[in-house]
């Protein structure tokens, strides 16, 4: 029988030891990525049901407020609905034929910013045509610069028969707007439902299994209302955030001048849902619109831009630590990576929605092993 010394038992019991540490997290991974797959392939269904449980989670203060003054839940259900839908069909009544209008004007704007800012690149740049054709860019994308108007027509002519084409091929037009009916109705239905279902705290969730010691009742019972706390706190209160800054936006773009600003101002505010999107995909084209758009120019471009910048200092100072402060324990770094990271597994509308529960999952799953493992062993 082999011997070996204390110093060599130490370094075969620290091998093994990470060497099972490596087989777990690969284990682990491996869990998530066929869970990732299923979720993505089954997106189409449980999409709508995500959708549900989030709204239910961002209008269940007003649903309760309702049924304190009403007793009956059915009936509360129906008031909380009344009240929302009836002032927004209203609002569209009344003002959906102007922010259309706004919204046609931009989109017939768009030929006519196209070539100016085509002009300007070439005034700008002159040697980028002869540049980019060097380094082999197809000669139908080089007609931003040579013919802009020509260039924007195939662009939507392309656009508008590889839709139709599809559509076309899979024959499944029809269907797919019937399901999308249906994926709303069902959305609707899992809303009401989790409305309308009593709130449950980690410690009825541990009640269902028996089986556990009552220590570790107790530890899951806290990881499960931290993970709620998580959820409920990002969702009411960054929904919340990103409606201030779309009326903030929009208004501010509004009166610095800019077509279709109350538009544009408030996509850019309620799409930052997820963070940096509405900046990313809104802010360029609204500042094109300022500089190249009919009756706009400088002035128009710096006072959007201002109007941006103290959005951004009114937010970071002022909105979100008062609103949504560090109720998520992710930071707003760990949020923009969340949906990032989630967003790229899944490639779809489910990574979005999944992004927080995940990366919330994941936060507390490390407190709870750094303090009930980890923290011991140091």
């Amino acid at each position: 029988m082999i011997k070996f010394t204390e110093s060599q038992n130490k370094a075969i019991a620290a091998g093994i030891t990470s060497l099972s540490v490596m087989v777990v997290i690969a284990f682990v991974t491996l869990i998530f990525i066929g869970i990732g797959k299923c979720l993505s392939f089954l997106s189409p269904a449980i999409t709508p049901v995500v959708l549900g449980l989030f709204l239910s989670m961002l209008f269940k203060p007003y649903y309760v407020w309702w049924k304190k003054q009403v007793k009956n839940p059915s009936i509360a259900v129906i008031c909380m609905l009344t009240s929302i839908l009836l002032p927004s069909g209203l609002l569209i009544y009344t003002s959906g034929a102007v922010l259309l209008n706004h919204t046609f004007h931009l989109i017939s704007m768009i030929p006519d910013v196209v070539v100016k800012l085509s002009e300007w690149v070439n005034s700008t740049f002159p040697e980028a045509h002869t540049r980019l054709a060097s380094w082999g860019i197809p000669s139908e994308h080089l007609l931003f610069f040579t013919e802009p108007a020509r260039y924007y027509k195939e662009l939507s002519s392309t656009i508008a028969s590889s839709y139709g084409d599809t559509m076309v091929k899979t024959g499944f037009g029809l269907v797919k707007y019937v399901m999308g009916l249906g994926s709303y109705l069902i959305m609707l239905i899992f809303f009401v439902y989790f409305l309308m279902r009593e709130s449950l705290t980690g410690k009825d969730y541990v009640n269902m299994l028996p089986f556990l010691k009552d220590d570790t009742k107790k530890f899951v019972a806290q990881q499960i209302d931290s993970f709620s706390d998580i959820l409920v706190n990002f969702f009411q209160r960054q929904v919340l955030i990103c409606l201030i800054e779309g009326c903030y936006y929009g208004v501010g773009f509004l009166l610095a001048g800019l077509p279709g600003g109350f538009v544009l101002g408030f996509l850019l505010g309620v799409l930052n849902l997820i963070p940096l999107f509405g900046t990313i995909v809104v802010l360029p084209f609204a500042l094109l619109i300022g500089y190249f758009g009919a009756g706009c120019g400088f002035v128009v471009f710096i006072t959007v831009l201002v109007v941006w910048a103290a959005g951004q200092v009114f937010d970071g100072y002022l909105i979100t630590p008062k609103i949504q402060g560090d109720k998520t324990g992710l930071g707003y770094a760990g949020v923009i990576f969340s949906f990032f990271f989630w967003g790229v597994v899944f490639q779809s509308l489910m990574g979005l929605l999944l992004a927080i529960p995940l990366s919330a999952f994941c936060v507390v799953f490390w407190r709870a092993v750094k303090e009930r493992y980890i923290r011991g062993i140091i």
